[in-house]
């Protein structure tokens, strides 16, 4: 299952740099402006401690993670939305994304050129808000005047329901604010609009807070990062707090350096798998398990899903010829201790077509496929 989140901000934010923490990989993050302009596509392990204890018990050849796959997207400018600096690729690239994770500059410094002169997170957020409301208005116009007059006209229900969730629209991305804030649409309104609509500002999003080193142990004092936080807080979005470099450092350490380094800081897990877990949990997203000796994987399911359609996610085969899922909760093989004990205790389920998978299900798919 692929599902990708895309990285933006305005240039020299630090937006290559938390892609290449992120992916430790290795693309231009120089310093000035348009640096990137193809969106880089890097693919990232989902931390999971559950995968480590699984592998831990049942020894496997094989260990697979889920992944998650990042979108370094080139900087937003002013005008974008009308072309300006490489605005319609730009946006072409946030148009694919699922999800948004939209880096703030919360730090000076006289080394690092700022697009707007000056460092002001509420400014760059509002930047960037106006130029996919301004895209998406646009879009907005574009199918109110082609579902207006079958509203009208035709008295077509579909037009006439779109309707009622375009003129709210209209009015609200006129104003330079966001399709996901919009306050006048139900929350069937409201997804109905994302899936039909592709807007831009609907995506749901993340505010990653980019903070000096010397801010990292001490945000209360960061008057940056209490800026961001507050905005995330008023539009009901999360907002993670990284220092990039401090992040790109830790991504070139190995296991237990990494632990150390993060000791030090006073922290449990870094800022970045604090961001890919966020993401994952922002698009609705849950794991499920499937464990042996010659492979324990995570794979990556949308809540809500059967267990068939999980099954399937293996293999088209065992959705089709899907006759029963067994499984057990994770917490409750961390408590007992061995699978023997799950099974001893009664533990383990016998899941039919119906069952809507868990996050932590440990699970064996049973089928038959007959040609």
């Amino acid at each position: 299952m692929s599902l990708k989140a895309g990285i933006v901000g305005l240039p020299n934010v630090g937006k290559s740099t938390l892609f290449n923490a992120i992916t430790n990989s290795h693309v231009e993050a120089a310093n000035y402006p348009f640096a990137t302009i193809k969106p880089n596509t890097g693919v990232v392990v989902v931390p999971d401690e559950r995968l480590d204890f699984l592998c831990d018990m049942f020894h496997p050849a094989k260990r697979v993670s889920a992944t998650f796959d990042f979108y370094d997207i080139a900087g937003l400018v002013k005008g974008a939305s009308k072309g300006e600096g490489l605005g319609n690729q730009f946006l072409a690239a946030i148009r694919e994304c699922d999800a948004i994770c939209e880096v703030v500059r919360c730090f000076d410094s006289s080394d690092i050129i700022h697009v707007e002169n000056t460092v002001d997170p509420e400014r760059d957020i509002s930047i960037i808000d106006l130029e996919l409301a301004m895209a998406d208005y646009e879009s907005v116009q574009n199918r109110i005047a082609k579902q207006g007059i079958k509203a009208r006209v035709a008295h077509d229900k579909v037009a006439q329901y779109e309707m009622a969730i375009l003129a709210p629209l209209e009015k609200w991305l006129g104003e330079g604010k966001p399709a996901r804030t919009c306050p006048d649409l139900t929350e069937e309104q409201r997804e109905y609009a994302k899936k039909s609509f592709f807007l831009l500002s609907a995506k749901p999003i993340i505010y990653v807070a980019n903070v000096a080193d010397s801010d990292y142990t001490n945000l209360d004092a960061c008057k940056y990062y209490q800026t961001v936080k507050a905005i995330a807080a008023s539009q009901n979005a999360q907002c993670i707090p990284v220092s990039c470099e401090i992040e790109y450092e830790i991504s070139q350490l190995g296991p237990e350096e990494k632990k150390e380094f993060l000791s030090e800081l006073g922290a449990s897990e870094s800022g970045l798998d604090k961001l890919v877990k966020a993401a994952y949990r922002l698009l609705n997203l849950s794991t499920f398990f499937t464990c042996g000796t010659d492979e324990c994987r995570a794979w990556t399911f949308v809540n809500g899903m059967t267990a068939p359609e999980c099954a399937g996610i293996i293999h088209t085969d065992f959705q089709k010829g899907f006759i029963k899922a067994e499984c057990y909760d994770f917490d409750v093989l961390k408590e007992l201790g061995s699978e023997a004990a799950v099974k001893e205790a009664g533990k383990l389920r016998q899941e039919g077509k119906e069952y809507r998978m868990k996050d932590g299900d440990v699970v064996f798919f049973r089928f038959n496929v007959t040609k």
